[in-house]
């Protein structure tokens, strides 16, 4: 395991995690939050999770949630758009639907957000929520981020334009 606590571990995405990450990406009810537009092949995954899935080189990886109880994998988090000069990377995280709501992400984010200032030395992580997602919005508020802007009529549903929230946690120095 990469990181874990009681309840929660972090690992890098492996090949065998093919078949969960086609479903959750192929999956267009998190479309909208992803910034999908089109469905993933299965190959295009196998080839995602065979490249280097690393920060320095490719700016991103791709961590994947799984219980410590018993190895389940329920969940991901992908840091992405690394910026080792500015210490920052944005945030993503994703709990399959049957484990919502029961304090997994909450866990997650933190063993990341945790690595991430502790481990890389960061000095700010940020993410970008749309305005109907109340509950990443929560998520991210019970951890330390702030909004620190507003994009708005940024993203275009069938309802029409929604706004996009930006949050920010920057490391205190305490």
């Amino acid at each position: 395991m990469f990181i874990k606590n009681d309840t929660i571990a972090l690992r890098r995405a492996e090949p065998e995690d093919a078949d969960l990450i086609f479903r959750w990406e192929n999956d267009r009810d998190i479309w909208r939050v992803s910034g999908t537009h089109a469905p993933y092949s299965r190959f295009q995954i196998e080839q995602f999770l065979l490249s280097d899935n690393d920060l320095p080189s490719q700016k991103q990886l791709r961590l994947m949630i799984d219980l410590t109880e018993n190895g389940q994998t329920i969940g991901c988090i992908d840091i992405y758009d690394y910026d080792p000069i500015n210490s920052r990377a944005g945030l993503g995280i994703l709990i399959d639907k049957t484990f919502r709501q029961q304090g997994y992400a909450k866990a997650a984010l933190e063993l990341c957000i945790t690595y991430l200032f502790n481990d890389l030395l960061l000095h700010q992580v940020y993410c970008s929520v749309d305005e109907t997602n109340t509950e990443s919005q929560k998520l991210f508020l019970s951890q330390g981020f702030e909004v620190c802007g507003r994009r708005k009529d940024w993203i275009k549903t069938l309802e029409g334009f929604i706004d996009e929230l930006e949050y920010q946690k920057i490391k205190s120095h305490c």
